[in-house]
């Protein structure tokens, strides 16, 4: 059995994460050089909000990644820094799981991620979009589900979470049909969430059309394990393929419980989870019933893990 490192995305932050670790020198460090390339202080965003501002797609996504690698800052500082395996990060955790692997330095990570919320946001902003979640469906079903409520329109399925939890992604109007119509197709339920566009869809071709280019000029390296991609669920080393797989990730839909699987297939079923929340932990237990999940967010779980 060996480790899997992995890494949460949007939608995990809160106001006060990682409580505790800017008292270690490299974590403080990793804040510091945030601020100073982003032009802005991500470290007061993070410790006090307000939370409006850090729900924000282009700050959200630079404050989640920058506080999950403090986490594992704080873990080698603390000499507990774990042997991994593997590592696979949930759409924008992508980034993390990159930078922790080797493949990507944490600077060019920070420009890329503030870059691809500010994307993100403008392409939401073009077109009135919104996700869905279904629980109780699978892809088949999610799939069934876009066909019917599309109606000429975007609406296609977006996150593969784990087994009965999927999302879809389309037009405003789109998605509330989708779900007005769940329950007659058999979906337990469908709820609308709180984000700002239609990620994960067609929608988002502008956003990729622009993080393309940024990615085309970014070196990636040879990551020292193998990073689990969204797209397709499987193991990548060759980091020439990264920059397509990065952009195709937002058109897409994110296969998270497809990587989970492969991941196990391989021997990994050992998760530590870094960063804000314990959200890929469920979704990991609940694809793989005997896997092992840990969290570090805070100094006080980087003195407690064993």
């Amino acid at each position: 059995m060996s480790l899997a490192l992995v890494f949460p995305g949007q939608g995990a932050q809160y106001v006060g994460m990682g409580a505790g670790l800017t008292a270690v020198p490299a974590a403080q460090d990793l804040l510091t050089r945030a601020d100073r390339v982003l032009g802005l202080s991500l470290s007061n965003l993070i410790a006090s909000g307000p939370e409006a501002d850090l729900t924000r797609t282009d700050l959200s996504q630079p404050a989640i990644l920058v506080s999950s690698l403090m986490s594992y800052a704080a873990l080698q500082a603390a000499g507990k820094a774990p042997e991994f395996a593997a590592t696979a990060g949930l759409s924008l955790g992508e980034y993390t799981a990159l930078v922790v692997a080797g493949a990507l330095s944490a600077d060019d990570a920070i420009r890329l991620v503030r870059l691809r919320g500010q994307a993100m946001q403008d392409a939401a902003e073009r077109t009135a979009g919104g996700m869905v979640a279904l629980i109780g469906a699978d892809e088949a079903k999610a799939a069934e589900l876009c066909a019917t409520a599309a109606q000429g329109e975007v609406l296609v399925v977006a996150n593969l979470n784990s087994p009965g939890q999927v999302v879809i992604s389309g037009t405003k109007a789109a998605c509330e049909r989708a779900v007005a119509l769940a329950k007659e197709l058999g979906i337990r339920r469908a709820i609308a969430l709180p984000v700002a566009g239609a990620f994960h869809s067609p929608l988002m071709a502008p956003a990729a059309e622009r993080l393309h280019a940024a990615l085309a000029a970014t070196s990636f390296q040879v990551p020292r394990v193998p990073v689990f991609t969204n797209v397709h669920g499987g193991p990548v080393t060759n980091p020439t393929e990264f920059p397509g797989l990065l952009v195709r990730q937002l058109t897409q839909p994110v296969r998270w419980a497809d990587g989970v699987l492969a991941m196990a297939a391989a021997g990994h079923t050992s998760f530590l989870e870094l960063g804000p929340k314990k959200t890929l932990s469920g979704m990991i237990q609940q694809t793989v019933k005997d896997a092992i999940c840990r969290n570090v967010d805070t100094a006080a779980d980087v003195a407690a893990l064993t």
